[in-house]
């Protein structure tokens, strides 16, 4: 029934194929409805507080093609400085799933900071699985990040 009226409707309109155009994966995941890297948390401060804090507008700062809210200019700063060490792993995709071979969305308020990175996971039970060995689970994530960071856009 379908095949017989989907054609009725003409072609796809531009706007759906603008909407399909742009589900594309990006390096740095960003979030869909602001577009913002982790959430708009501000990367330095998941080392230096107990729990990350926002970003603010007027301390915005683009790597690898996503925008980075900080929480102060200091913050800012510090990642300016050496982003490698502040940004997430992976691009703040999944780190469990990475480790697991595929990309995956994160929440940026599931995390942890192993070895002075900063991993973040699509669930708390991701997490978990992450730190029952996660010597093994970082360096398998970083073996397949290597091959399917190049894959991916970087807008």
């Amino acid at each position: 029934m379908i095949a017989l009226v989907l054609p009725l409707f003409g072609p796809l309109p531009t706007t759906v194929q603008q909407s399909l155009a742009q589900s594309i994966v990006t390096y740095v995941l960003t979030d869909p409805l602001t577009g913002q890297a982790i959430g708009g948390m501000d990367p330095v401060s998941y080392f230096t507080e107990p729990a990350p804090l926002p970003g603010r507008p007027d301390f915005e700062l683009v790597w690898k093609g996503a925008p980075f809210q900080f929480a102060n200019a200091a913050n800012m700063e510090i990642f300016r400085r050496n982003p490698e060490v502040y940004a997430p792993q992976y691009g703040g995709h999944g780190a469990m799933s990475m480790s697991r071979g595929f990309v995956s969305d994160a929440d940026p308020l599931i995390y942890t900071v192993f070895k002075q990175r900063l991993f973040m996971f699509y669930s708390a039970a991701n997490r978990e699985a992450f730190l029952l060995a996660p010597d093994a689970a970082a360096l398998r994530g970083q073996e397949h990040w290597t091959t399917l960071s190049k894959t991916l856009s970087t807008r």
